[in-house]
């Protein structure tokens, strides 16, 4: 299994896929790469190289103690861009992973980046504040710490509804969607994923967006309850105005699973590169 060691000592577990013009998908919040599975597959059969990685903390990477802000992520994201010495690569971060995207632009440039994605991204700052007053409440965060600490896999289960949006009368994804996310998500030591709801929730990105400076693309579901659409991707689009914003009506936070099919397709026309060689034609078309 591949694993490349970051500069504090951290192995990180990653899959590469494919060829020609690379692509990073960045996980979100409490999984790891795995939920990338459809779109890894579908981005490599179309020609693509694919590489997803599990975050410290997380799947099948080391769990150290320490780490889990954002620009330690960052330059874990970086160490791998260096390490596998990626150029005109695309970043796609969902979720918790659209923070990694943007503090990358700003702690390490765009120079090995060709465009980027935020999809039901965390991004710009989701935490309420007087300057933020469209924000989450602090309290939900709080409620979110303190199901984790007393029944990590009971708060899991129920959390996921939410995530894929299923309700008490509606099913957008089967229970062994759910399970499986629950599952993956206690692979994950205790000490990261409770971190990490602290890093997403309370790190403001605002001046990290000013550091877009390649094409970017949002997708988000208008039917999030884990991520509010007016918080995150349309205030992102606020920020970035050159970038595309695409919002999926009546689609949740999971829309990966729930709407995977236009997922890949909206990803795939967006990463159709311009100005190719013949040589990289001929491999694509492979």
């Amino acid at each position: 299994m591949p694993y490349l060691k970051t500069t504090d000592g951290v192995n990180l577990f990653y899959n590469d896929w494919g060829h020609v013009r690379p692509v990073v998908l960045i996980h979100g919040w409490p999984l790891d790469h795995s939920m990338w599975s459809d779109q890894a597959v579908f981005l490599a059969e179309n020609g693509f190289r694919v590489i997803a990685y599990d975050r410290r903390g997380f799947g099948r990477s080391d769990q150290p103690w320490d780490g889990y802000n954002y620009n330690t992520l960052s330059d874990d994201l970086a160490c791998l861009l260096d390490s596998l010495n990626l150029e005109k690569a695309t970043l796609v971060g969902f979720s918790m992973g659209g923070g990694e995207v943007a503090r990358y632009l700003n702690r390490h440039a765009s120079g090995r980046i060709d465009r980027v994605a935020l999809v039901s991204a965390v991004t710009p700052f989701m935490l309420k504040t007087e300057d933020n007053p469209g924000g989450v409440d602090r309290s939900v965060f709080d409620q979110m710490l303190t199901g984790l600490s007393e029944d990590r896999p009971g708060f899991l289960a129920d959390f996921g509804m939410a995530f894929y949006g299923n309700g008490l009368l509606t099913s957008k994804v089967s229970q062994e969607i759910i399970q499986w996310s629950g599952q993956v998500a206690m692979m994950a030591s205790l000490r990261a994923t409770i971190e990490c709801v602290k890093a997403f929730a309370t790190t403001d990105f605002r001046p990290d967006m000013k550091c877009f400076d390649v094409p970017t693309l949002i997708i988000h579901g208008a039917a999030d309850q884990t991520v509010p659409l007016a918080a995150s991707a349309r205030a992102s689009k606020r920020l970035v105005p050159d970038a595309t914003l695409i919002e999926y009506q009546d689609e949740p936070h999971g829309l990966f699973v729930t709407a995977k099919a236009r997922l890949n397709t909206d990803l795939l026309n967006f990463l159709q590169p311009s100005g190719l060689s013949e040589e990289d034609r001929r491999m694509l078309r492979m």
